[in-house]
């Protein structure tokens, strides 16, 4: 037998399909092959014993088999999401060597959504913030342009809203959050007038731009609403800016500025909320907290909240002139209704390693994910990288040393030139990256890191995993 021969034969030894008892744990050539176990065992557990990851059987029926798997196309690791979490992990996994990668995402255009608090306020140009997405899918890895319909961690499988059908060995899940606009009744319709807008949609940024720009007096209403949002932030960012700009403007006498959030206070971790309470008295805002939006009569001008009084419900009219409108939000129904999902319908993450606690070889980051933290890039900056080294470790039967602290960052705008930069963890404790200088105020020089620092760090470095 010839050398080249033999090395075939070895190669396909290696990928040979094999069949496991339950409890029995396979290796091949040194390396954990979960993959089978995985696809065997409709249950699985991460256990953690003297700072080791490893995966062990639940109870299950001992006649259990594999779900066939009928997938035409195959790839070692998949990732559901061309976002930010998308690409900034692909591009790490290809600079380690990673072939044969698959990303799930249909749009051709990729928004750095950061940017469009400040293009709601006039202060930058909406096409800042859009590029195409093909520039930023890394060489190599195979662009799914389609939406994902459904996930079966058994056959490992990944479907589309066609219903094209693709296998993996590994899955990254990060699709990003779902804007719920129709949860609440009138808000949708309330957009196509000209007194609503919202900075959640790029089309409508620029238009909020106008409203505060045209606005002359009267009411100015924003809402912030209960449950977890992307960039928890952003709804009280337009709203200083607006308040800087009535100053401006001499109409700020003429104003009534509301802030209606479904919260109880205007943020959460308790060094930064002493600062921007004194913002919020500066600005004279009238904020109205347990206040959530759940009806706009668009055509009236009016906005229905509820809020909890003494453990009743009661519904409250407030009437606008202008109101931002944010909308409640939650992880794609396809995570929802998958065997991924958490009771509150979130992709299933271990806090500390990112890896899903039923299928080890499904990794979550991100907005949709169970991660209890703020959602904003910051966080996924800090995130990729653990899963990335994770996910590698995992593949090769290694310990999940690499750790999330839970880091997550919010640059809120609190003028037309100052920012109050708010970094904290897990704990709800600050954590200032920034050595040599108080981020507990608002600064110049972190408005200039978050107009042109932070917008360049994304494009040229955090999508192409460098940063």
């Amino acid at each position: 037998m010839t050398t080249k021969c033999a090395v075939k034969q070895a190669r396909n030894a290696k990928s040979n399909r094999f069949t496991l008892h339950l409890g029995v744990t396979a290796r091949i050539t040194g390396r954990l092959h979960f993959l089978r176990l995985a696809q065997m065992l409709p249950r699985n557990v991460v256990d953690r014993e003297e700072g080791r990851t490893r995966m062990t059987a639940m109870h299950t029926d001992v006649h259990a088999t594999a779900k066939p798997n009928t997938a035409k196309e195959r790839y070692r690791t998949v990732i559901i999401g061309g976002g930010t979490a998308g690409i900034t992990v692909a591009a790490r996994l290809a600079q380690h060597g990673e072939e044969n990668i698959a990303i799930f995402e249909p749009s051709e255009k990729h928004y750095y959504q950061p940017l469009w608090t400040l293009v709601g306020a006039g202060l930058a140009s909406a096409d800042e913030s859009v590029r195409s997405e093909a520039d930023y899918i890394p060489e190599g890895v195979k662009w799914i342009k389609e939406f994902v319909e459904e996930i079966d961690p058994v056959a490992q499988t990944v479907t589309s809203r066609s219903g094209k059908k693709v296998g993996y060995d590994f899955l990254v899940v990060a699709p990003g959050i779902q804007l719920d606009w129709d949860r609440v009744p009138g808000l949708r319709e309330a957009l196509k007038t000209d007194s609503v807008s919202s900075n959640y949609l790029f089309e409508l940024a620029p238009k909020t731009a106008r409203l505060i720009e045209n606005f002359r007096g009267g009411t100015a209403l924003f809402n912030h609403p209960l449950g977890a949002i992307k960039c928890a932030g952003a709804p009280q960012k337009i709203m200083y800016l607006a308040c800087d700009h009535f100053q401006r403007r001499h109409v700020a006498k003429h104003s009534h500025v509301i802030f209606a959030s479904g919260g109880k206070a205007i943020f959460g971790v308790a060094e930064f909320r002493a600062v921007l309470e004194g913002v919020v008295a500066r600005y004279g805002i009238d904020t109205r907290f347990d206040h959530d939006l759940v009806e706009v009569h668009g055509d009236r001008k009016e906005a229905v909240f509820s809020r909890n009084v003494e453990g009743k419900i009661e519904r409250v009219t407030i009437p606008y002139d202008i109101f931002h409108a944010v909308p409640h939000q939650s992880a794609p129904d396809f995570i929802k209704r998958s065997p991924l999902a958490t009771p509150e319908g979130w992709a299933a993450a271990d806090k500390l390693t990112l890896q899903n606690p039923q299928y080890p070889n499904i990794f979550c980051l991100g907005d949709a994910s169970s991660l209890p933290t703020s959602r904003t890039g910051a966080a996924i900056r800090k995130q990729a990288p653990v899963l990335v080294e994770n996910l590698l470790a995992f593949m090769n039967g290694k310990e999940l040393t690499a750790k999330y602290d839970g880091y997550s960052s919010c640059p809120l705008v609190t003028s037309h030139d100052h920012v109050l930069l708010a970094e904290f963890d897990y704990d709800g404790k600050p954590t200032p990256s920034i050595p040599y200088i108080n981020t507990q105020k608002e600064r110049y020089d972190m408005y200039l890191l978050k107009r042109y620092g932070l917008p360049f760090l994304y494009w040229q470095l955090m999508l192409r995993g460098r940063a």
